[in-house]
C-alpha cells in the first residue's frame, strides 16, 4: 500500500507538500494561529486555547508572545515551562520535540524542512523535512537557527545568532556560524 505524502513527509522522505491533505492541515494550523496572532494581551485564555488546539502536546505553564508562525503546530510536542518570545518560526514538517524548560529568545528559528540539493529533483516541487530535538533545560539567543535533523542536548545554551547546522551534546554552550561548542558547563 502506498504511503500518504504526510506518511513521507514523517519518515523524511520525498513527498508534495502541495498535496491536498497537507494543504488542508496547514490552512487549520494557520486558522489557530491567526487567534493567538491577533488576540489582545489580555486574552489569556484565547492563547492557551489556540496554542493546546495547535500543538501536538504541550505541558503546563507556558507562554508564547505573538507573533508565532509555524506549519502544521500538530508536529510540535513541547514539555512543562515552554517560553517562545516574539517573532518565533517553527517550521514542523517532521516532529519537532521541546523538552521541559525550554526557552527561545526572539526571532528563533528551527526549520524541520528542507529542500534536495539536486536542481533536476528540487524543480519537481518535492520537499524533504527530519526531526529535530531540542532536550530540557535549554536556552536558544535571539536569532538561533537550528536546521533540520539537529538534536540540542539538556543543559545547553545556544548564543545569539548561532546557526545549528548539527547536533550539540548536553551540558555546553555553543555559538557561532556553524554553531560550535566553546565550553562545558
Amino acid at each position: 500500500m502506498a504511503k500518504s505524502e504526510l506518511e513521507k513527509m514523517l519518515a523524511n522522505e520525498l513527498y508534495r507538500a502541495a498535496d491536498p491533505e497537507l494543504v488542508a492541515l496547514r490552512r487549520l494550523a494557520q486558522e489557530q494561529l491567526y487567534r493567538l496572532n491577533h488576540s489582545r494581551p489580555e486574552e489569556i485564555e484565547v492563547r492557551e486555547a489556540a496554542v493546546k488546539s495547535l500543538f501536538h502536546t504541550i505541558g503546563p505553564n507556558f507562554e508564547i508572545t505573538p507573533p508565532f508562525f509555524c506549519d502544521y503546530g500538530d508536529h510540535i510536542r513541547a514539555g512543562k515551562n515552554l517560553y517562545i518570545n516574539a517573532h518565533c518560526t517553527i517550521l514542523d514538517c517532521n516532529w519537532v520535540t521541546l523538552g521541559d524548560n525550554v526557552l527561545l529568545a526572539p526571532n528563533v528559528q528551527i526549520y524541520a524542512a528542507y529542500h534536495p540539493t539536486d536542481p533536476v529533483v528540487r524543480l519537481t516541487g518535492l520537499e524533504l523535512a527530519a526531526p529535530i530535538t531540542i532536550g530540557s533545560n535549554v536556552w536558544l539567543g535571539g536569532g538561533a537557527i537550528v536546521c533540520p535533523g539537529v538534536t540540542i542536548g539538556d543543559n545547553t545554551t545556544i548564543g545569539a545568532g548561532s546557526v545549528v547546522t548539527k547536533s550539540i551534546p548536553g551540558g555546553v554552550v555553543a555559538v557561532g556560524n556553524p554553531c560550535r561548542v566553546i565550553r562545558t558547563i
